[in-house]
């Protein structure tokens, strides 16, 4: 029987925080930091191992020709083939972010590997600030991958303030959404710095409300100029945050051990499963996608 077939249930998922920097001289470094991390998560029993967006390069590019250089195909990237034998050598499923460079076209993208190779990416949908400057927007959807653990969607950063990237991975049957992050530094101006950021509210919200897992790998430190919150969590299909949260700036590895398939009994009784589509489904263009809940 093939990896691929063998089913498990609870799994444990591990969201590694760390500080990628922008630079070609520190991809390596970057690289290693992020494999060092994750054997740690290997180490420890996770076999689904979330890294932040953009994990191999950092991501405070000054020019479009900066990021291009810092770009790989997805066919034959350095980091790519890393990632890939490191989850077929480990037997788990990796997820990470990487610009993505198909002909002279640049995206924010996300990658999952398993134990036989490429199950599948996205690219971010939603670009901000200056990554309009050297990304296109996202052109695949949101697609949700079938895996021995659950049904894996995937979310890059600020597609996260937009409700309807989780509701329609939600609604495609994902069990588990892995959301790759750069949350710059934004905390509540009445409280000063602390867990409580817009980015951990709307990660909370869009658990609770699509009846979903979350994994949200943020990065921290200083890069160029832009501060980043950290705050990276596992928030639970109820929304509430499974265990610790991460801290504002320490490298650190946060772990869960839950069965991802419970989220689909927990969507069959909770507010999801009460939507009055026949009313805002016309309008919302519901009735065009393929999405169906399951």
């Amino acid at each position: 029987m093939s990896v691929e077939t063998i089913p498990a249930s609870p799994v444990r998922i591990a969201v590694i925080q760390f500080d990628p920097q922008v630079g070609i001289d520190h991809r390596d470094d970057n690289l290693c930091k992020g494999i060092e991390l994750a054997e740690e998560a290997v180490h420890e029993g996770a076999k689904l191992l979330v890294l932040p967006a953009l994990a191999n390069t950092g991501r405070a590019f000054q020019t479009r020709g900066e990021a291009f250089a810092h770009a790989e195909s997805l066919a034959d990237g350095q980091s790519l083939r890393l990632w890939e034998a490191f989850a077929n050598e480990h037997k788990v499923y990796l997820v990470a972010g990487f610009a993505e460079r198909e002909g002279f076209k640049l995206y924010n993208s996300a990658v999952l590997f398993g134990p036989d190779g490429l199950l599948g990416h996205y690219r971010k949908t939603h670009l901000l600030g200056e990554e309009t400057c050297w990304f296109s927007p996202g052109n695949l959807g949101y697609p949700v991958f079938e895996t021995p653990l659950g049904r894996i969607g995937l979310m890059l950063c600020s597609d996260l303030w937009f409700p309807e990237v989780p509701r329609l991975l939600a609604l495609q049957g994902a069990d588990i959404i892995c959301s790759l992050n750069s949350w710059e530094w934004s905390p509540i101006p009445q409280k000063g710095a602390g867990d409580e950021s817009m980015a951990f509210h709307l990660t909370v919200a869009s658990a609770h409300v699509n009846s979903v897992f979350i994994a949200a790998a943020n990065r921290i430190g200083s890069e160029r100029g832009t501060r980043y919150q950290g705050s990276s969590l596992i928030a639970s299909s109820d929304g509430w945050p499974i265990a610790e949260i991460a801290g504002l700036e320490s490298e650190v590895i946060l772990y869960a051990e839950i069965d991802l398939t419970s989220a689909r009994q927990r969507r069959q009784s909770t507010m999801l499963a009460e939507r009055r589509t026949d009313l805002y489904g016309p309008m919302l263009g519901y009735g065009r996608h393929p999405a169906t809940s399951r």
